[in-house]
């Protein structure tokens, strides 16, 4: 058996410029702060809500408590759901089809792993009208260590019943990339986010999963062992 994992932002969907815009809207809202560039958060892609939050504070030379922290990573989660509800996105070209074909294959199992909370990844899946029936799903609400922490990806294999060794993951964050290293674990990056040289240490990186199909996977896999 086989496992591919699918981290959500930036792979399932195009969804950073939401990300962004919402982020956006809650450093003005809650803090007053109206200069706040998308370009301001790429420091903390793929580490969860609290480190991408921080990434622009951190530009903008704001100090923000432990309480305002999470006051605003409530509000970015608000101001999400509530743009995703408005206009749904789509999932990338290749994401449903590649998942389909591993469904119809018995030699793989799926999983979601992503730094994303439990409402805001859900929220997403819905949008890209992801088929969660029998995937494994792991999120930010069910893990202590963020990217480029394994623990994520360890323990969407541990859930799968698989050795890391017979996983590959889908990332497009370098966070994401070393996490799945960490974790032994072999990884594609797509670059949906990043430029190809921000995600060295991948074992395929591609500009989109069209392509790809389990057949990838397995070789990637079983050429490592």
């Amino acid at each position: 058996m086989h496992g591919i994992i699918f981290d959500v932002d930036g792979v399932i969907a195009d969804t950073e410029p939401v990300n962004a815009q919402a982020s956006i809207r809650m450093f003005k809202e809650l803090f007053g702060v109206d200069n706040v560039k998308r370009s301001d958060f790429e420091a903390g892609l793929g580490r969860g809500a609290e480190a991408y939050i921080l990434a622009a504070a951190q530009v903008h030379s704001l100090s923000l408590s432990e309480k305002q922290l999470k006051q605003a990573a409530l509000a970015r989660q608000k101001n999400i759901i509530a743009l995703l509800e408005a206009s749904p996105l789509p999932a990338f070209p290749g994401v449903t089809r590649l998942m389909e074909t591993a469904f119809a294959d018995k030699q793989f199992k799926l999983a979601i792993a992503t730094s994303g909370s439990r409402e805001i990844s859900g929220a997403i899946l819905k949008s890209a009208q992801i088929p969660l029936e029998h995937m494994v799903r792991v999120t930010g609400s069910d893990v202590t260590h963020k990217k480029p922490h394994p623990e994520i990806f360890l323990t969407a294999c541990k859930r799968m019943q698989l050795r890391p060794s017979s996983c590959l993951v889908i990332e497009d964050a370098p966070n994401g990339v070393k996490a799945a290293n960490a974790a032994g674990c072999k990884c594609i990056a797509v670059t949906n986010s990043v430029t190809a040289d921000k995600l060295v240490g991948a074992d395929l990186i591609v500009s989109s999963l069209k392509d790809i199909s389990p057949d990838t996977v397995s070789e990637l896999i079983i050429h490592s062992k």
